[in-house]
C-alpha cells in the first residue's frame, strides 16, 4: 500500500506535490469513489485509480536532457503560444515535465521526467544538487569581487549560499569574461542577479551541468535518453547532499 500522492506523481501526473492539490480539490477517484484527503493509502496494482475521470497508467519512466535554447519557456504549454522545452522532444509520446526551470534567456541542461519522485528529489531545497553555469559577463571582475560571490552575497530574497566561481575565458577585445559558476540553490533568476550585485551584468548564461550529469555532445535544441546509471547518479547525488546537511 502506497500514499495516494506518492502513486501519482510516479504516474506521471505531477509533482508530488501539485499531486497534493489534484487530490484536495476533488479531481481524483479511487474505485469510483472521489477522494479528498490526503494520506489515503492505494494498492495501485489493484485499486483503479481515476483522476478528472481518465484512469492513470503506471507507464514507463522517461528521464530526459534536452539542450535548452535561448528563448524558450520551460514550460509544456504557453497559452501566448511562445515556443516550449516540449516542442524539441520529437519522439516522446509520454507525458514530461521539466526538473526545475530556465529562464527564458538561459539556455543549456534542462531534464525532463515523467517521474515525480525524481523530480522531487533533485528540485526539493534540502538536497542542494549543484548546478554549473557559463556565464558572459560585461567587463572582467576583479578576484576580490568573485570572492563575494564564493562566500555569498545579499539578495533581496536573502544571503546566498557560497559558490563555487572560476573564470574559464577572458575577451580584452569585447571587454568581455566567462564564468564558471556552481550554485547549490534554485532561486529564481539566481546567476543573473547575483552578477548584478557586483555589477557586471550577464550578457549570456548557459546550464551546463546539473549534479553529475554534464550538457557535453548534445547540440543546441537535441536532447538524449539519460542512461541507467546517469540516473542512479543523479539519485546518488541528491541523496549524499542532504546526508552531508545533516551531518550523517
Amino acid at each position: 500500500m502506497e500514499r495516494l500522492q506518492k502513486v501519482l506523481a510516479e504516474a506521471g501526473i505531477a509533482s508530488r506535490r501539485k499531486c497534493e492539490d489534484i487530490i484536495t480539490a476533488g479531481r481524483v477517484q479511487v474505485n469510483g469513489e472521489v477522494v479528498t484527503t490526503l494520506g489515503v493509502k492505494v494498492n495501485p496494482q489493484e485499486d483503479e485509480i481515476k483522476v478528472d475521470g481518465r484512469a492513470i497508467n503506471q507507464q514507463q519512466k522517461i528521464y530526459v536532457l534536452l539542450n535548452k535554447p535561448k528563448g524558450v519557456i520551460t514550460s509544456a504549454t504557453d497559452p501566448g503560444g511562445r515556443k516550449v522545452v516540449t516542442d524539441f522532444l520529437p519522439g516522446i509520446k509520454e507525458r514530461v515535465y521539466p526538473v526545475g526551470r530556465l529562464d527564458y534567456d538561459t539556455e543549456g541542461l534542462l531534464l525532463l521526467t515523467n517521474d515525480g519522485e525524481f523530480a522531487h528529489l533533485l528540485t526539493h531545497p534540502k538536497h542542494h544538487v549543484p548546478r554549473t553555469y557559463q556565464a558572459t559577463v560585461k567587463g572582467v571582475p576583479h578576484g576580490t569581487l568573485l570572492e563575494k560571490l564564493r562566500t555569498g552575497v545579499q539578495l533581496e530574497d536573502g544571503m546566498t549560499s557560497p559558490a563555487e566561481v572560476e573564470y574559464a575565458d577572458v575577451n580584452p577585445e569585447k571587454n568581455e569574461s566567462i564564468i564558471e559558476i556552481t550554485i547549490y540553490e534554485g532561486r529564481n533568476r539566481q546567476v543573473r542577479r547575483m552578477f548584478d550585485s557586483i555589477s557586471f551584468p550577464v550578457i549570456r548564461l548557459k546550464r551546463i551541468k546539473f549534479g553529475p550529469i554534464f550538457l557535453t555532445g548534445v547540440p543546441r535544441g537535441k536532447y538524449r535518453h539519460l542512461s541507467v546509471s546517469e540516473i542512479k547518479e543523479l539519485r546518488d547525488a541528491a541523496l549524499s547532499t542532504h546526508k552531508v546537511q545533516k551531518g550523517q
